[in-house]
């Protein structure tokens, strides 16, 4: 076998042993990254509809979502979330609560923004939640019962070290039930856009 076929065949073989590296490293650190996540916000809502010509005050709510990435980029979340709305009651024209209530399982896009350490995110969930009404004593008046809603998100994910991202974002819930009210039925409509402040742990 002359020179130039054993330099070939060392090439060869220090290309396959530094493309299996490479492969390696990358493997290696692609199962450090984190894919459990959790959580937690906060902020204020605003209506985007009226109850029966009742304008509702400036809420507020918050969420607390688990999250898993199965793919590069996407993943599923799933959590409970509460929102409360004050106004003018259109049933007894006293002060009345709308509280919202219930559960999300949806899913996230996430991706890395072009220079920066944040990525973005971009979410669809499914709803199953409650809207009770409460009088001024703090009463439950009426209760639609868990039905089914919709839920879109979009935000920044702002890394903070490597356990904890600072998470802004808006969201929309639209969820829609009738309860009765003093042997009355009524149709609610709660649709709302809201600011939150949030913090994830990664796991």
């Amino acid at each position: 076998m002359n020179n130039f076929n054993i330099t070939k065949m060392k090439t060869k073989v220090l290309l396959t042993l530094a493309l299996s590296a490479v492969l390696t490293l990358t493997s290696f650190g692609q199962e450090k990254e984190k894919r459990l996540g959790f959580e937690f916000s906060g902020g204020p809502s605003l209506a985007t509809r009226e109850i029966y010509n009742s304008k509702l005050e400036k809420g507020f709510g918050f969420e607390g979502i688990f999250h898993y990435r199965f793919f590069q980029h996407t993943g599923v979340y799933a959590g409970w979330g509460w929102n409360r709305f004050s106004g003018k009651s259109p049933f007894s024209g006293s002060n009345t609560d709308f509280e919202e209530t219930g559960y999300v399982i949806g899913l996230q896009f996430k991706h890395p923004v072009d220079g920066l350490l944040s990525s973005y995110y971009l979410r669809a969930g499914f709803l199953y939640n409650h809207i009770e009404v409460e009088n001024n004593n703090g009463e439950i008046i009426g209760d639609t019962g868990h039905g089914p809603g919709f839920q879109f998100a979009a935000g920044v994910d702002i890394p903070l070290g490597s356990k904890w991202s600072l998470i802004p974002g808006v969201k929309y819930n639209a969820i829609s039930g009738t309860t009765d009210i003093e042997e009355v039925p009524f149709s609610m409509d709660y649709h709302y856009l809201s600011v939150r402040i949030g913090f994830l742990r990664h796991f």
